[in-house]
């Protein structure tokens, strides 16, 4: 098949669309978790939880993120892995689940705690939904690691057993998931061949995409193993094969300004991003402060289809208050784009009902 030949600006301008990012705003919740194949579960407060932030970057001020709670609890969303996405797609899934203790290497560890396994079910089953803080610590086999999950029994069974498809996440206090048997929560949906779903999923990344590098691992915590799909795209200038998303070929394309989080969908390949974009961005907030150089959270900035620079900014919810430290102009804005990001940050923060408090620029 003969590569189709697009210039880098195309190329933005079909990931901008795709993401749901142009002019052509998105009408509903449900539509944006279906085009965007997922909705990142991220409840860093430094800014907003990532699955708010991205859906405001959409809807606006219509977007309320009581909105996704009501989705995951009414069953119209279900998470996996960190990430919402539409219940019409669980049978995408299943076989996943089915296979996922094999493939993340937790058999052993689960089958030593079974009877701890079997106590956390059937205390869902007998007394209802719940949280990580109601379930007692009763394993035989403490979690194996170095790292912050070291001896965390409860919360990593209770990650196995939601990973392998036997507990669904209904709702949240807090930062804590509330947990309920997936059979009471999972409609019956027929599961789909593990290497059919893995295609029909690679179609969706592409399509949230729009065009995206030709490799199995441009999104492997969402997908690993991407197949090929979309037809071969050669995008000038630009180095790598690359797929594309045919349907997106000729739509046109009307931009706006958007204050982005870091984990949107337009950000998920670092790599994608460099070589389109030409953008230079790292999420800084494990960094040491004075290492930052963007700052602890810095919000990318889109304009048109073009990443244009950062905003190092803070929810500071005890003040009421939305700090800017910092915004970072990439190259120097011109009158009306500073006048389209100033606009999008008091609109983020109006809709936070938070009062912007600015710093510096440059």
């Amino acid at each position: 098949m003969t590569a189709h030949r697009v210039t880098r600006q195309r190329a933005r301008q079909i990931a901008v669309r795709a993401a749901l990012l142009s002019a052509e705003r998105p009408d509903d919740l449900l539509g944006i978790v279906h085009d965007l194949a997922m909705l990142r579960v991220e409840l860093t407060t430094t800014v907003a939880p990532a699955a708010d932030h991205v859906c405001w970057s959409r809807l606006g001020s219509r977007f309320r993120p009581i909105d996704t709670e009501r989705g995951l609890s009414q069953g119209l969303l279900f998470e996996r892995g960190w990430m919402l996405r539409p219940m019409s797609d669980l049978g995408l899934f299943l076989a996943g689940m089915r296979t996922w203790a094999d493939r993340s290497g937790t058999r052993g560890w689960i089958e030593a705690n079974e009877d701890f396994a079997r106590s956390i079910l059937d205390r869902i089953a007998d007394e209802g939904p719940k949280t990580s803080r109601d379930i007692p610590d009763e394993a035989v086999a403490p979690w194996p690691s170095t790292g912050w999950t070291n001896n965390r029994n409860v919360t990593q069974m209770l990650e196995c057993l939601h990973m392998s498809g036997r507990l669904a996440v209904v709702g949240r206090v807090g930062r804590l998931r509330i947990w309920d048997l997936a059979e009471r929560v999972f409609p019956e949906v027929p599961e789909v061949p593990a290497d059919e779903a893995r295609r029909i999923r690679s179609e969706r990344l592409l399509a949230a995409c729009g065009i995206m590098r030709d490799s199995i691992a441009v999104s492997p915590t969402e997908l690993h193993g991407v197949v090929p799909v979309g037809e071969p795209a050669i995008i000038e200038g630009v180095p790598g094969k690359w797929r594309v998303d045919p349907a997106q070929l000729d739509r046109e394309f009307e931009g706006r300004t958007a204050l982005l989080s870091p984990f949107d969908r337009l950000m998920t390949d670092p790599q994608r991003v460099v070589r389109l974009f030409e953008f230079d961005y790292a999420l800084e907030m494990y960094k040491p402060a004075e290492s930052r150089i963007w700052g602890q959270f810095a919000l990318p900035i889109l304009h048109g289809d073009r990443l244009v620079g950062k905003v190092d900014a803070r929810s500071d919810r005890d003040s009421g208050t939305f700090v800017v430290h910092r915004v970072h102009e990439d190259e120097p804005f011109d009158r009306a784009t500073r006048a389209a990001v100033d606009a999008e940050i008091e609109a983020f923060a109006s809709w936070l009902r938070l009062r912007v408090v600015r710093g510096a620029v440059d």
